[in-house]
């Protein structure tokens, strides 16, 4: 597929996620197979621009894909603004999120509560498009509320606004992460346009996104808060989509998906690889802290897997939110892997 003059490596995208991908995160997903790594949401107020924080949000590297940024804001100028200033730092797309459903971004009438005012969204959309000449996206609810669902109606804004591809996020705003996603609303919604229509919410294995692109004829999915810790799963979905629609061959040890999925190790590896790059991106203060969210995940992961069992998550990631820094860190990863991987010796022996 294309975004405008754009070509992902393939259709199965990282969600930006605000606190979760940045740049190691979305280095690692690219590097383990994702298509592309949408960054985390910035501000559109400019005066915002120059703090730590969002500096931190604006990095990227060659390594994680296309630069693909996403705004949030309420004020088409401001928003222009904005998508001008990341394509002058080198944002080979622009993506405006219409899609959050956070209090404190909606209380500014910002994110998915944009969603109730489509005169607003077009003057925005089409701001933002006039304003960069790189692809500009969009990410949206289904609408506001159960009796509002106007996806399909902002995405024929979109569209005739020169919007290249259009994200959606399968539950309205007054859904938040509750419920079940709504694949027949976003296959109305592939119906009423002709640009690339992403799939989003509740994908979490192979076997779920070729049931989502099935059912709605999306040109791809986005994987969210299924990829916390698993960062190599839009990877290992976009592989078995490419290999074999069907594949149904034999799980490693340890794991729930088919042979695509990394082994034990292979997880060990590319989480330890994960937190070092954090702790090296942030520092070992902020770097040793930001890890304990990340390991907590990769911990459920492995629950998940059935690979350990709750009691001894609870019981290490305990343990390793007290840790006071990178090095105390790493030690406990070793030992936690000498585990695993004794374990998992055993059963393949």
């Amino acid at each position: 597929m294309h975004i405008g003059g754009l070509k992902p490596y393939n259709n199965v995208f990282l969600a930006p996620m605000a606190g979760v991908t940045d740049l190691p995160m979305r280095e690692l997903a690219i590097e383990t197979g994702a298509g592309l790594a949408v960054g985390e949401m910035l501000s559109a107020d400019l005066s915002l621009a120059q703090t730590h924080k969002t500096q931190l949000r604006q990095q990227h590297s060659d390594s994680a894909g296309l630069r693909a940024i996403q705004i949030v804001g309420y004020e088409p100028i401001q928003l222009a603004n904005a998508a001008r200033l990341n394509v002058a730092l080198g944002a080979d797309m622009i993506d405006i999120n219409m899609g959050c459903p956070a209090k404190k971004v909606c209380r500014r009438a910002a994110g998915s509560a944009l969603l109730a005012d489509e005169q607003l969204v077009e003057q925005i959309l089409n701001a933002v498009v006039d304003a960069v000449p790189v692809p500009v996206t969009l990410k949206i609810r289904t609408g506001t509320d159960h009796d509002h669902r106007n996806g399909a109606a902002i995405a024929r804004i979109a569209e005739q606004s020169g919007v290249q591809m259009l994200t959606v996020h399968g539950r309205t705003r007054a859904d938040r992460f509750k419920g079940s996603a709504e694949y027949d609303t976003i296959a109305a919604i592939v119906d009423a346009v002709s640009i690339p229509v992403i799939a989003n919410g509740d994908i979490d294995s192979a076997d779920k996104a070729r049931m989502v692109l099935n059912q709605t004829g999306a040109a791809g999915v986005m994987i969210g808060r299924a990829a916390q810790g698993q960062l190599w799963l839009p990877g290992v979905i976009a592989r078995a989509l490419e290999h074999n629609p069907g594949d149904q061959s034999t799980p490693r040890i340890g794991c729930h998906s088919p042979a695509l999925t990394p082994s034990v190790a292979e997880q060990l590896t590319l989480h330890r690889r994960h937190l070092a790059r954090l702790q090296a991106f942030y520092g070992d203060f902020l770097g040793t802290r930001i890890s304990r969210k990340h390991h907590a995940w990769f911990l459920t992961s492995l629950v998940t897997q059935n690979v350990i069992g709750p009691q001894i998550a609870l019981e290490h990631r305990q343990h390793f939110n007290h840790l006071p820094n990178s090095a105390s860190q790493d030690a406990a990863l070793q030992r936690l892997s000498d585990h695993l991987l004794g374990i998992e010796g055993h059963i393949a022996a």
